[in-house]
């Protein structure tokens, strides 16, 4: 079964705040787990919240701007996204959440959760390398 749902079917997404940015991630599963990548440079793992609720996996965080950056500036091009972001995902199949393993590695998030008979609710520490 796919990771994400076909397009033609509703997804129960909660709306995010105008104010949140949306994090980008690549997504995959084999016959034992589920993968969630996603760039994550500049944020801290004590900055990330994952957590799991039934078939939500939801991951929240806050990227700060750098104390470097002039108070006093025009921009030329604006495209870094500086505050809270979030991605919610609808897991398609039970997980062993206790299993789960999330690391930071170089900037890039690497969630790894195995797949289970039946579902739980939890949170997800995640390990700087």
């Amino acid at each position: 079964m796919p990771l994400f749902k076909k397009k033609t079917e509703p997804q129960k997404q909660a709306p995010r705040p105008e104010t949140e940015g949306e994090l980008a991630i690549d997504a995959y599963e084999t016959e034992k787990e589920f993968v969630i990548i996603s760039t994550i440079a500049g944020v801290s793992s004590k900055d990330i919240d994952i957590s799991v609720d039934e078939d939500m996996l939801v991951i929240k965080g806050k990227r700060e701007k750098p104390k470097t950056i002039d108070k006093q500036k025009t921009y030329l091009q604006k495209e870094c996204f500086w505050g809270n972001f979030s991605k919610r995902i609808i897991l398609p199949e039970k997980i062993k959440i206790s299993k789960a393993k999330a690391t930071i590695e170089d900037g890039v998030l690497v969630l790894r959760i195995p797949k289970s008979k039946s579902k739980t609710s939890s949170k997800i520490k995640i390990k700087d390398k």
